[in-house]
């Protein structure tokens, strides 16, 4: 999601170490997958990528549901 949302607004993932002083590979790892963020990680992602709160529930909600359907498979 947040890969999505940081192309759209063109900014690269150097730009965004920049902005947040994430290291650039941290950020790599979270747009693949590879790390979950911690939460001030993910809160200073979300301001620098300016996302909203509704762009945020709905990423959440969609994410919720793959848990639980992946859940569910198993």
């Amino acid at each position: 999601m947040l890969k999505e949302y940081r192309k759209r607004k063109k900014i690269s993932q150097e730009k965004l170490e920049q902005i947040t002083d994430i290291d650039r590979k941290t950020i790599f790892r979270i747009e693949n997958d590879l790390n979950m963020p911690l939460l001030d990680t993910f809160a200073k992602m979300v301001v620098a990528l300016e996302l909203s709160d509704k762009e945020i529930a709905v990423e959440v909600k969609k994410t919720l549901e793959i848990t639980k359907n992946s859940k569910k498979s198993q």
